[in-house]
């Protein structure tokens, strides 16, 4: 029987190479990948594989058109949304993550849609830095610490 887990949605993605790692993250614990097109790439682009590796047959996958679109089909509680951008209010620490959850990020040059952003602002959180030098940290680090985060009542020792 597999475990509750939240999803991982990515929202327009453009690099292969990460959407593929975010994939292996996604096989490692058991959670649904969510693509909401339009891609920067296709689906069968041999570098989302290789970041991937043979993990990616394991991943489950779905693929929605729009926003629009998987708002339409799943229906999403506004306390299982979770949307991830670095100038959000509140860390990604301090909420309580339901096994449900939808775990949102952007593209990785521009985040997410202003229109969604403005939609959903009461469920922004952001991964906080430590250092000013650096002004973002790569989508697929993001979403692997993210996802750790969300599951962290999860694990047993």
């Amino acid at each position: 029987m597999a475990i509750s887990s939240p999803s991982i949605v990515l929202v327009n993605p453009e690099i292969a190479g990460n959407t593929g790692a975010v994939g292996r993250t996604c096989v490692a614990l058991d959670m649904e990948l969510v693509l909401i097109h339009p891609l920067g790439f296709t689906i069968t682009d041999t570098r989302l594989k290789r970041a991937g590796l043979d993990y990616w047959q394991h991943i489950r996958l779905a693929e929605f058109r729009s926003w629009e679109a998987f708002l339409e089909e799943r229906a999403p509680r506004a306390d299982q949304l979770f949307l991830f951008e670095e100038y959000a209010p509140r860390t990604f620490f301090e909420p309580e993550y339901p096994e449900d959850a939808y775990l949102v990020f952007g593209r990785e040059t521009k985040g997410l849609p202003e229109e969604i952003v403005e939609a959903h602002a009461a469920q922004m959180v952001s991964l906080p830095m430590r250092s000013d030098k650096v002004r973002s940290l790569n989508l697929a680090n993001t979403v692997c610490a993210a996802a750790y985060q969300a599951l962290r009542g999860q694990f047993s020792r």
